[in-house]
């Protein structure tokens, strides 16, 4: 209708006024996006600077044209560019409708000049404005343009979600790890670390994503684990003639630089291992403790890109995508490492850790297009990524311990020699099918991780002030309070996945689409560690060289017979071989567990366009949950071996609403019921001890209805209900102004409690009946100075500002026990102010067009893990980060780009809160040091396009 009165509107103009000229009319369509219109394409004749953008409806016009031929060219950022003949005869609309697209089949006479992806900022704002949930994504070209390396920075850029310094953990609205999905092309995706639900997002590198989005509102296509967000990486494809591209890139960390690098011994530059096959006994046998030279802390990138498509007759097109990247980085870190609960337990006020770490990312996609109607795709992805830390602890002879043997104020002194290694392998095929009033989309996921921590050494000494006294008659001598004080740590961790997505949409009618659809999910995990310690005989021995341990821990100074009184040491193992010692012999698993997780959901839902304003959607989720995990850990004594497992239906409603103020503005409204499930590292009492932190699991959370309990629930699952109301004002192509409102109300939290006991292990609890959350989120981006419809100088803001409360147990009774002396505590990882913002400088000179951006973001004291007992809060001081990114690109081939990141160079710091003052202690999801500054890293980065 609205076509029609327009082309009526124009022609009755043209009668009215004179007969010798005549309109171009017509219709943009968007061929890769379900034949939607496209909206705010440039629409230019060529030769002139006359030109128009198209509206809403894609509909676009020329009035008033002399007779004549004109050429218009049509062009969208992140889409083809096309020219089109076009001939005017006196009082004549001549229509033109353009389909946009990757293939040229369908139309005549056209040029395609150029072809990229859906990667904008225009396309993913306009794509935010239709969509059905609430969501926001950042896309290729902004990741680019700020500088952005990975998914974990990419997130952080998008209203209410910071990240955690020091780590990769994202937070959506204050809540974290536990309350996210993570996603690649609407499938799910395995974990990389025992600690964590989620796959590190950092592992994912900008090379790969086409775009990031974070649904905030629940919809009944997502698994109803859902409590703050969805994210759904979105990988790169082509559709195109060809291009090739390469880049490389060096830079430094300006803490890192001119320090003689460390790493382990054992390990490869791209970041290998390559030992597996080898059982660790033999490996501490045969290859030392010591680290290795680390090299130049010069960070080096480098990778390309290609990409080619093959069209067929009947429209039929192959398309095909590979990349491949590598990149390293040299960190260094200078602060505290402090273990303080009650009292002081270890205290390091000087502590250093050098960092080598790695990921390359290689990426595959094979798209066949069979037709309008049919298109199958698949992907392949492998990322490896690794971490070497060497750390050394009490490096200025202060070092305090108050178990140790000989000195508890001054020279305990530990190196660790850390090396993490994660190989993900990603394989997906998926289909999307037309016909008549059905469409089907589906997806089928074969997910395989291995993260290991293989040979992690650990040295510990006492009198290490004597090692700087320049005394040849006094050296420090190794600390054995127990045989594990020096040892070497094996561990490994392999998940498995299966999953599926189906969804069959039934149109209706114009005003109202149907949705079925199935997820499905099949989930293992494998882990098992072992340790080896060093049973030091010889307490007395001296250490002359504290950069030289292989002199010491070697074969000759093994004590091969215990009985003997020669040699240094013995080698133990705590679960023995049956019919072997524990002693110089190889020995089984310490802890052990394996966990399954089967969900089978089906949904309904149905999208109802009520005239021309309304959008209801409104769903229901059907879910089945299965939980086993078996677990033989050492630190319950004889409950260490057990099996526990949980099954639970789920009935999840949902209620999407849009109402359309006018074509440039929404209002949303959403209401959702959700839960949360423990994940396997919170159920499994494996504790994992690090230099100045413990963490570990705990059974209940999988419910208990044992009598004796105490404030232990008899559910698995916290159920959660979720609130949004937001408007959104679309006030150009690239502009917006939303404002955002959120309530929360979870039953039976989870939360990281810190265990009021000799060792202060963190572990996972329910701490009460409810928590809270209310919020609110600001989001801007406004063109400031605008030169032919492209934006010359913009500005990006988003501000989150929460308040968060949850009740507390005065007491919990279970497997584990602790106690709080309040009633009620802030959420845990939830910060009150949230702020991001950029601001953006694009001129043009010529072929010359420079794009420099600073980008801000900052988040507020935070709640690392909660204090039990008498202990205060572990807390996550706040931290302002300030990035400069500066791109040169010449020609549209050759690109030279500068960055300066990490500018302000805040002090990433923990403390724990007592009655005499905040004392600075780590965090288990942090960096092995606390109170220590990260420094900038300056790069410089070539990319030339074939």
């Amino acid at each position: 209708m609205k076509k029609n009165i327009l082309i009526f509107s124009i022609f009755l103009t043209t009668v009215l006024q004179a007969q010798n000229t005549g309109s171009i009319v017509g219709k943009l369509i968007d061929k890769e996006y379900n034949d939607e219109p496209l909206a705010f394409a440039n629409v230019l004749i060529k030769g002139t600077t006359t030109g128009t953008t198209s509206d809403i409806d894609g509909l676009y016009a020329f009035n008033d044209l002399e007779v004549g031929q004109y050429t218009l060219i049509f062009s969208f950022v992140g889409y083809e560019t096309v020219e089109i003949e076009a001939n005017v005869e006196a009082g004549t609309i001549t229509e033109i409708n353009v389909p946009m697209g990757a293939s040229a089949a369908s139309l005549d006479e056209v040029v395609i000049t150029t072809t990229t992806k859906r990667e904008s900022e225009v396309a993913l704002l306009l794509e935010q404005k239709k969509a059905v949930e609430i969501k926001q994504s950042i896309g290729a070209e902004e990741l680019s343009r700020k500088g952005v390396s990975d998914a974990a920075e990419a997130v952080s850029k998008i209203s209410g979600i910071s990240k955690q310094e020091g780590s990769s953990n994202v937070y959506v609205r204050g809540l974290g790890d536990r309350y996210l999905n993570t996603m690649l092309n609407g499938l799910s995706l395995p974990s990389n670390d025992v600690n964590k639900k989620n796959i590190d997002l950092n592992l994912f590198s900008s090379d790969i994503i086409e775009n990031v989005s974070v649904s905030k509102s629940y919809s009944s296509k997502f698994y109803g684990d859902f409590s703050a967000g969805n994210v759904d990486i979105s990988s790169k494809n082509y559709n195109g003639n060809g291009f090739f591209d390469t880049t490389t890139g060096i830079g430094y960390n300006t803490n890192a630089s001119g320090k003689d690098f460390v790493r382990s011994e054992g390990t490869g530059y791209f970041g290998y291992y390559g030992r597996y096959e080898h059982n660790p006994f033999a490996i501490i046998l045969s290859h030392g403790i010591d680290p290795v030279d680390g090299g130049t802390p010069l960070n080096i990138n480098y990778g390309a890109a290609a990409g080619k498509s093959f069209v067929f007759k009947n429209s039929s097109r192959l398309s095909l995508f590979v990349t491949a990247s590598f990149e390293n980085g040299y960190e260094y870190r200078k602060g505290e490492a402090v273990d303080y609960t009650l009292t002081e337990k270890k205290a390091f006020d000087a502590a250093e850790e050098y960092e080598y770490s790695t990921t390359t990312t290689a990426m595959a996609n094979v798209i066949y297009r069979i037709d309008e109607n049919n298109e199958l795709k698949y992907n392949s992805l492998f990322i490896n990524n690794s971490s070497d830390v060497v750390g050394y602890f009490g490096i200025d002879g202060g070092g305090r311990n108050r178990d140790a043997q000989l000195n508890t104020d001054e020279g305990f002194y530990q190196m660790n020699v850390q090396f993490d290694q994660t190989r993900m392998f990603v394989n997906q095929i998926e289909g999307k099918h037309t016909s008549g009033e059905f469409d089907f989309d589906w997806g089928l996921g074969y997910n395989i991780v291995f993260a290991d921590q293989p040979d992690r050494k650990r040295i510990s000494l006492e009198n290490y002030q004597y090692a700087l006294d320049n005394d040849s008659n006094t050296n420090p001598t190794f600390y054995s309070n127990v045989v594990f004080d020096n040892q070497r740590y094996f561990q490994n961790i392999e998940d498995e996945e299966f999953n599926s997505r189906l969804n069959l949409a039934y149109n209706l009618s114009e005003s109202v689409k149907l949705n079925f659809g199935y997820n499905g999910k099949y989930k293992t995990r494998d882990f098992e560690n072992i340790r080896y310690g060093y049973d030091i005989v010889d307490s007395d021995y001296p250490i002359t060289d504290v950069h030289n341990f292989n002199d010491v821990i070697n074969l000759e100074n093994l004590r091969v017979n215990p009985n003997d009184d020669t040699g240094i040491y013995l080698i133990k193992v705590i679960n023995t071989i049956p019919n072997l010692s524990n002693t110089n012999r190889p020995g089984l698993p310490e802890n052990t567990y394996s966990g399954t997780l089967n969900i089978y959901a089906g949904y309904v839902d149905a999208e109802i366009k009520a005239g021309e304003k309304w959008l209801f959607v409104p769903g229901i989720r059907v879910e089945s949950v299965d939980q086993e995990i078996s677990y033989d850990v050492i630190n319950l004594g004889n409950n260490g071996k057990a099996t526990i497992r949980s099954y639970e239906n789920f009935f999840l409603p949902s209620l999407n609403i849009k109402y359309a103020l006018n074509d440039d503005q929404n209002l949303r409204f959403t209401a959702s019921q959700t839960v949360s499930l423990p994940e396997f590292k919170e159920v499994a009492p494996f504790v994992y001890e690090d230099i100045a932190t413990r963490i570990g699991g705990n059974p209940d959370l999988l419910g208990s209805s044992n009598p004796d309990f105490l404030n232990v629930s008899d559910k698995s699952y916290s159920k959660i209900l979720n609130f949004d109301l937001k408007y959104e004002w679309f006030y150009s192509k690239s502009e917006i102004i939303s404002i955002a409102a959120f309530s929360k109300e979870i039953k039976n939290p989870i939360n990281l409690v810190v265990g009021a006991d000799a060792t202060g292990t963190q572990r996972y609890f329910r701490t009460g009946d409810k928590a809270r959350v209310y919020g609110a989120e600001i989001e801007i981006r406004k063109t400031l100075i605008k030169t032919n419809d492209d934006a010359k100088l913009s500005l990006g803001f988003n501000a989150t500002y929460m308040k968060t409360e949850q009740d507390l147990y005065s007491e919990i009774n279970g497997t584990y026990n602790l106690s709080f002396n309040r009633r009620k505590d802030d959420l845990q990882g939830a910060s009150p102010l949230l702020i991001n913002a950029d601001i953006n400088y694009s001129p043009v000179f010529n072929n010359y067009k420079p794009v420099i951006n600073f980008v801000y973001s900052y988040f507020s004291d935070r709640i690392d893990a909660l204090g039990s007992g008498q202990l205060g809060n572990v807390i996550e001081k706040s931290v302002s980060t300030l990035d400069f990114v500066w791109k040169n690109n010449f020609n549209n081939r050759f690109e030279i780009n500068l960055s300066a990141k990490n500018l302000l160079n805040p002090t990433i710091k923990y403390v724990r809160e007592t009655t005499l003052g905040d004392v600075v202690v780590n965090s288990a999801n942090g960096k092995g040091i606390s109170n220590y500054k990260r420094g900038m890293d300056l790069s410089l980065q070539l990319k030339y396009k074939f």
